[in-house]
C-alpha cells in the first residue's frame, strides 16, 4: 500500500476514535461498511493458518485487507496464500517467521491462531511492535502468561480481542441466556454446569520423520525440544489431512506442553459465559475440587511419566466454588453446553439451542425491549471480527477483552493443575495465587525454551 493510502487510512481510524463517529458495538455487520473503501480498510496479517486461522481470516476479509501470512508449515502457508488470492483477488506475502510481519509498519493488526503455547509470545511482541491483536482462545498456556498480557495491553494501549466468539455470535443465544438470568427468570442462581465433552487416549506414538515442509523446531518454539511423533492413520473431517495421532497438527490440544485438553478448548468458551452470567467476570473461585478424573498416562508430582502418548484428561468432573458459594461444575459428561439452575427454574444453552421452561415462557412473557443489548453496554455485535475492528476505531476494548477472559480461563488452568496434582486447591482471586501450596503455585508459570523467550 502506498504511503498516501496508509496515511489516509490511519487518519480515518484516528478520526473515528476522536469524533465518536461510530459505535463500538454493532447491530449488524453493515455498520463497518465504511471500511470497504480501499483507502480506509485496516490492513491485517494472520499468524498460524491451519483450520481456525483460516476461519477467522475468511470472515474478516469483508472488513479488512490481508497483507501477510505466517506459518511454520510451508504447505499450510502456500495453501492459504492461494486461498486469500482466490477470495480477495489480492496477493499476500508469506513468511515462515512471524517476526517479519511485526517488522512491517503497514500492518495495523494481527490475528493469531497458532497452537496455544505460542500465543503469549506472539501477542506480546505484536503489541510492542504497535499492532492491535485478535488472538484465538484459550489465550494462554499458564496463568502468569495472562498477567503478562494484561500488563502489556495496559502499557501499550493496544486493542486486544480474544476469540471467544460466543459473546457475539451463535445467534446471540448466550447473550439471551444472560439476559434471562439478569431479568430474574430463574430466580437466584444455585448451580451452573458446563458440559465440555471428553477426549480419547492415544496409542504409543513412535518417533518418525518430520513431514516435508514443517519447521518442527520453530513449531515447538517455547515448548521443550522433543522429537516429532505420529502414526500413519490420517484424520478425516474437520482438521483432516494430517495424522490422527500425533504430537503436532490438530492433536496438540491433547498435550499439556502445548495446550490444556478439553478443559482449555471448550472450557474457554463455556466457562467464560458461565462466569459472565454469574457476575464473576472480574473475579474467580476460592476453591477448585477435582471430584473425579481419568488421565491417559501415569503422573508423578504433576508431570507425565512418558512422552509418547496424549497426557491431558479424557474424563473429568471439576467443581469450582464461585462467589456466593455457588458451584460451577465442569464435566466431560452430558450434552455440550451450559445448564443454569436457579431457585425458580432452569434452562440449557449451547450454540444450537436454548431450551427450558423459562425459555418457553418467553412466548407469553418476552424479555423487555433491549434486554439482550443491555447485557453488554447497550449495543451488540453479530460478528466477532467486526466487533474487533470497531474497537480498533474507537480505541476501546472489545466484547471479549483480556481481563474477563483471563478470569475465566484461570478456572480452567486451575482445574488442570488440580487434576495433575490430584488434590483440591485454594485460590485467592485478589492476589491470583494458590493458597498454601508452593508446589501447585509453581504451575502458574513456565520457562520458555532457550532461544524462544519473549522479546520484551
Amino acid at each position: 500500500m502506498s504511503s498516501k493510502n496508509l496515511s489516509t487510512r490511519r487518519r480515518f481510524l484516528q478520526g473515528m476514535a476522536a469524533t465518536g463517529a461510530t459505535g463500538l458495538y454493532l447491530t449488524s455487520s453493515s455498520r463497518v461498511t465504511g471500511y470497504q473503501s480501499p483507502n480506509d480498510r485496516p490492513v491485517f496479517a494472520t499468524i498460524g493458518l491451519r483450520n481456525q486461522g483460516w476461519a477467522i481470516t475468511s470472515k474478516t476479509t469483508k472488513f479488512a485487507d490481508f497483507a501477510a501470512f505466517a506459518d511454520v508449515d510451508a504447505n499450510v502457508l502456500g495453501t492459504n496464500l492461494q486461498k486469500i488470492k482466490e477470495r480477495t483477488g489480492k496477493e499476500a506475502s508469506g513468511y515462515n517467521d512471524y517476526r517479519k510481519i511485526l517488522e512491517r509498519d503497514d500492518i495495523d493488526a494481527v490475528m493469531i491462531a497458532t497452537p496455544d503455547h505460542w500465543h503469549t509470545k506472539v501477542a506480546v511482541e505484536a503489541m510492542l511492535s504497535g499492532k492491535d491483536v485478535y488472538c484465538e482462545k484459550p489465550l494462554t498456556l499458564t496463568i502468569d502468561e495472562g498477567k503478562l498480557i494484561e500488563k502489556v495491553v495496559k502499557k501499550t494501549g493496544r486493542v486486544f480481542q480474544v476469540g471467544t466468539m460466543q459473546r457475539t455470535e451463535s445467534g446471540q443465544r448466550f447473550l439471551q441466556a444472560i439476559a434471562l438470568i439478569r431479568e430474574g427468570r430463574i430466580g437466584d442462581i444455585r448451580k451452573v454446569t458446563c458440559g465440555i465433552g471428553g477426549a480419547t487416549a492415544s496409542p504409543v506414538l513412535p518417533v518418525v520423520d518430520t513431514p516435508k515442509g514443517l519447521d518442527w523446531d520453530r513449531w515447538l518454539g517455547p515448548a521443550p525440544k522433543v522429537p516429532y511423533r505420529a502414526l500413519p492413520e490420517m484424520r478425516k473431517g474437520y482438521g483432516g489431512g494430517v495424522p490422527l495421532y500425533t504430537n503436532c497438527h490438530y492433536a496438540w490440544r491433547n498435550w499439556y506442553e502445548y495446550s490444556g485438553g478439553q478443559m482449555n478448548d471448550w472450557g474457554a468458551h463455556h466457562v467464560d459465559i458461565a462466569s459472565w452470567a454469574m457476575g464473576a467476570a472480574d473475579t474467580g473461585p476460592n476453591k477448585i475440587t477435582p471430584v473425579s478424573f481419568s488421565l491417559p498416562v501415569e503422573y508423578s508430582k504433576g508431570y507425565p511419566m512418558v512422552g509418547d502418548q496424549y497426557n491431558s484428561p479424557t474424563k473429568f468432573e471439576i467443581q469450582a466454588n464461585m462467589p456466593g458459594n455457588i458451584p460451577l461444575v465442569i464435566t466431560s459428561e452430558g450434552d455440550n453446553g451450559i445448564l443454569f439452575e436457579g431457585t425458580r427454574g432452569r434452562f440449557f444453552v449451547n450454540r444450537g439451542k436454548i431450551v427450558g421452561k423459562p425459555v418457553e415462557d418467553l412466548a407469553n412473557r418476552p424479555l423487555p425491549e433491549g434486554a439482550v443489548e443491555k447485557v453488554y453496554g447497550g449495543k451488540v455485535s453479530e460478528n466477532h471480527s467486526a466487533n474487533f475492528i470497531e474497537a480498533m476505531a474507537s480505541r476501546e476494548q472489545p466484547i471479549s477483552d483480556v481481563w474477563s477472559h483471563n478470569r475465566s480461563i484461570e478456572i480452567c488452568h486451575l482445574a488442570n493443575i488440580a487434576i495433575r496434582l490430584n488434590r483440591g486447591l485454594k485460590w485467592d482471586p485478589k492476589s491470583r495465587e494458590i493458597v498454601g501450596d508452593p508446589e501447585a503455585n509453581a504451575f502458574l508459570g513456565r520457562e520458555s525454551r532457550k532461544g524462544y523467550e519473549i522479546d520484551m
